[in-house]
């Protein structure tokens, strides 16, 4: 598999050498397709949506709502009712805190079960909704080998568990949930009992089946699947959707509006206010539509044998790598013990190589472990056995100049 030629920014050269683009948990890059999609749009088809009689807004209108159609099949929804336009993974578990603050299902005593490593978007919310209805934020901790640990979740589910919000990978491990028998176990504790799936590090990488899975809300940001930045999506389980009361006020969320009162309109719009990202909406589906015709599963394989093969060097360069070889993404994060990994990214961009440093947005893992932050190595289906040689290469140079 080699699509790098797709991706025009992948010719960027660092001085001398050829960008190395290994950043791919934070944003990946965009393939010329999404590019011209993006172009075409405001060339062709700019204009509002849903209202408008002429031309212009009929087709805007009518490629807006093919989009929430591919994303539904992308994610398979039982329907496209049950997808709402957000601008990213943020906004999506924002949007279930928020509505579920303000639908009285949850209560003071309830509880709410996260991850130790949840990225800050999966805690903060949560947070909020605790402070606003008195409920209690529970981190499930994580194994000695830095996995789920599912003997913990257990002992932990209780008749007030209300809500489960998981990573189906973690952005700062690289680990794979086993968010269907989270799910499962959740269930069979209490039926009523809520889960939401962050898929912010899984949705380009894995196939996801909603309906499969048994979630009731899977959020996701466009960025990280090809798509621009400001653009994602929520999936949520259409009854609990109709239960829950809106967000935000105005614009295409009503359906009749007077000054003494005002009705909601049906799902989705019930749930985008205001004029929607309609050109990223749009082009988000042309990323998707990319993504489906090499295929969810040529891709992971893909990746997994880069993402082995830098573990395996990486491990022969004596550095600690958090997780385990397997059950994990296409993502390692390590440290190197008297180096900082401020100095390590700063020697490796200056030879070409683009990754992450730092705490990745998730503070409280970081704090459990005892450091400030990890190097983090992430692959995309353009990355090459190449650029892991390469990267292999300079973090030795780099380390050899640090240590």
């Amino acid at each position: 598999m080699n699509y790098r030629a797709d991706f025009p920014i992948l010719n960027t050269r660092i001085g001398k050498r050829p960008l190395v683009y290994l950043d791919n948990a934070a944003t990946t890059q965009k393939p010329e397709c999404v590019l011209a999609a993006e172009r075409a749009y405001y060339e062709q088809q700019n204009s509002n949506i849903h209202r408008g009689a002429h031309y212009l807004s009929r087709v805007a209108t009518e490629e807006h709502e093919k989009a929430r159609e591919t994303v539904a099949g992308f994610l398979h929804a039982a329907s496209a009712r049950e997808i709402i336009f957000t601008s990213g993974c943020t906004a999506g578990i924002n949007l279930v805190s928020q509505t579920l603050a303000l639908s009285g299902l949850i209560g003071a005593g309830d509880e709410v079960i996260v991850t130790t490593d949840s990225h800050h978007s999966n805690i903060v919310p949560w947070q909020m909704l605790c402070g606003r209805t008195g409920a209690v934020l529970r981190p499930v901790p994580l194994t000695p080998e830095l996995q789920f640990d599912m003997e913990a979740y257990h002992r932990m589910l209780s008749p007030r568990t209300r809500l489960v919000a998981v990573p189906y990978i973690s952005n700062a491990l690289g680990a794979i949930n086993p968010v269907q028998q989270i799910i499962a176990d959740a269930r069979r504790n209490n039926p009523a009992t809520l889960v939401l799936i962050d898929g912010a590090q899984s949705t380009a990488h894995l196939p996801v089946d909603v309906q499969e899975l048994g979630c009731d809300f899977y959020a996701f940001s466009g960025h990280k699947v090809y798509a621009p930045t400001g653009t994602g999506a929520l999936w949520g389980r259409e009854e609990i959707l109709e239960q829950l009361p809106p967000w935000l006020g105005g614009g295409e969320m009503i359906s009749e509006v007077s000054f003494e009162k005002t009705t909601y309109n049906t799902l989705p719009f019930k749930y985008e206010a205001g004029t929607p990202n309609i050109g990223g909406n749009i082009v988000l589906a042309a990323a998707l539509r990319y993504v489906q015709q090499i295929g969810l599963n040529a891709i992971d394989a893909h990746e997994m044998a880069l993402t082995r093969r830098m573990f395996d060097g990486l491990q022969e360069l004596g550095v600690n790598i958090l997780g385990t070889r397997d059950k994990r993404g296409a993502l390692i994060s390590m440290t190197v013990p008297g180096v900082h990994h401020y100095d390590l990214g700063t020697l490796l961009d200056q030879m070409g190589i683009a990754v992450r440093t730092g705490h990745h947005c998730c503070q409280p893992f970081m704090q459990s472990l005892g450091i400030t932050g990890t190097t983090r190595y992430s692959f995309a289906l353009y990355n090459t056995m190449e650029d892991v040689e390469t990267a292999l290469s300079a973090t030795a140079r780099a380390l050899d100049m640090l240590r």
